[in-house]
């Protein structure tokens, strides 16, 4: 059966899952991200401001900061700082994309540790999921980012 063209979100919840994972990401920080990735810069009260709709975690803004997910652009008035994603949190959403829209999810046990002997029952049921959602991708070719169908390129 072909996937529907604008069907992006029937793996979310592996592909989701998947990220957290090898991340070590919470769901309400993977949410702020992604809400943050289509702000140029942002202060801490755009942050502050989303993050009411999620878990409160006093300490999520420094720790995405030291952990690398957003880094300081420069000093405003007042001293009060500007922020913006970091390289490394925009390849990781760039990613998440290119996952929604049919790339594979490496199965290969040294870049997914999911792929391990000793994981969780959660894990193996993940796992099972990513062999399964690979193989539908390839089999319906799905879209490519444009969202055309790659049969069609």
């Amino acid at each position: 059966m072909k996937s529907h063209p604008t069907d992006y979100l029937k793996f979310w919840r592996v592909i989701r899952y998947y990220v957290k994972s090898k991340h070590k990401l919470s769901q309400a920080d993977l949410d702020i991200l992604l809400f943050l990735y289509s702000e140029s810069y942002f202060g801490q009260e755009k942050f502050d401001e989303f993050a009411e709709l999620v878990s409160w975690d006093k300490q999520r803004f420094n720790r995405l900061l030291k952990q690398g997910w957003i880094e300081r652009f420069r000093m405003r008035a007042r001293n009060r700082a500007l922020y913006q994603l970091s390289d490394k949190c925009k390849r990781l959403i760039v990613d998440i994309y290119r996952k929604l829209n049919g790339e594979e999810i490496p199965v290969s046990n040294s870049y997914n540790s999911m792929f391990l002997k000793n994981v969780s029952y959660n894990d193996k049921v993940y796992r099972n999921m990513i062999l399964e959602m690979n193989a539908y991708n390839k089999a319906n070719k799905y879209r490519s980012p444009k969202g055309e169908n790659k049969e069609d390129d």
